[in-house]
């Protein structure tokens, strides 16, 4: 996967570096994408790691995937993988599925804003073997995502 977003940042930006969402409070994990999966939203599979340090953006790190979140945003679902290198603990599901029922909140009031009608919600835990699923390789005819976030 590739860092977009290094723990603590406030700035989620996009492949074309454009910001795409100021966060009110830091991200509590590196934040990326598994650049050869598409999701279902047309953009790269997001993935997350738990534990390690601070990775800068652009880093390109190997992890195993643990689980995923299901996310809706205006209607359309999108997987995000939970990655790591060691087993996840109970505790640490429950801090991200906290994060993203938050981050689902904040993003309701960002579309609520732009006028971006549909359904936002965190839709809960799965496996990430049906996250990869879901998802398809990435080939030379995708061009990045078709709807702006």
């Amino acid at each position: 996967m590739i860092i977009e977003v290094p723990r603590g940042s406030f700035l989620k930006r996009g492949l074309t570096e454009k910001i795409d969402f100021i966060s009110p409070f830091p991200c509590p994990f590196n934040y990326g994408a598994v650049s050869n999966y598409v999701g279902l939203d047309n953009d790269l599979l997001d993935a997350l790691v738990l534990g390690g340090s601070r990775l800068p953006r652009g880093t390109r790190i190997k992890v195993k995937a643990l689980g995923a979140v299901g996310l809706t945003d205006r209607d359309m679902y999108d997987d995000k993988l939970v990655c790591g290198h060691r087993p996840l603990r109970p505790w640490q599901r429950w801090m991200v599925l906290i994060f993203f029922h938050f981050y689902a909140f904040c993003k309701r009031l960002l579309n609520l804003y732009r006028g971006r009608r549909g359904r936002t919600a965190c839709e809960g835990w799965g496996e990430a073997r049906a996250a990869i699923t879901r998802a398809r390789l990435r080939d030379e005819s995708w061009q990045g995502p078709t709807i702006p976030f």
